[in-house]
């Protein structure tokens, strides 16, 4: 099965948290994420993640501090998160790849449709900066 790594960034701004939506053309359609991308074979998460948030969002950002990795298996292949906590250095958001983006409150973020693999990021934001994990709606 396939196993890809990818690093992915929690963008903070005035106590909120960046979120792109995915567009109908990429996989796992209109589901929200954490915006990154694939890391290359030469490259580290970090340097991955500066790559990916300049061709996505059209943004530079300083990154504060690596998370724990987060490892999902899908039906059909498997992925590795390297989540970064990150604050916009330079740019505006323009969306090239992505069909929209939102900032919400960490407390907000589980009422969006994310992506499996995010869902226990969430979780740990959650956990971090209120002490508790949100009310599930399921």
């Amino acid at each position: 099965m396939k196993h890809i790594h990818v690093s992915c960034a929690i963008i903070e701004k005035d106590g909120k948290i960046l979120a792109t939506q995915r567009s109908e053309n990429m996989s796992l359609p209109l589901k929200w994420e954490f915006p990154g991308g694939k890391i290359k074979d030469d490259e580290q998460a970090e340097e991955c993640l500066q790559r990916e948030l300049l061709e996505e969002l059209g943004i530079e950002v300083d990154i504060m501090r690596s998370l724990a990795t987060i490892t999902h298996q899908y039906p059909t292949f498997t992925v590795t998160l390297y989540p970064f906590i990150c604050k916009i250095k330079d740019g505006s958001i323009t969306l090239h790849e992505h069909k929209a983006f939102t900032w919400l409150p960490p407390e907000r973020l589980h009422e969006l449709d994310w992506a499996d693999a995010d869902i226990p990021l969430i979780q740990s934001l959650m956990i971090a900066k209120t002490g508790h994990t949100p009310i599930s709606s399921g």
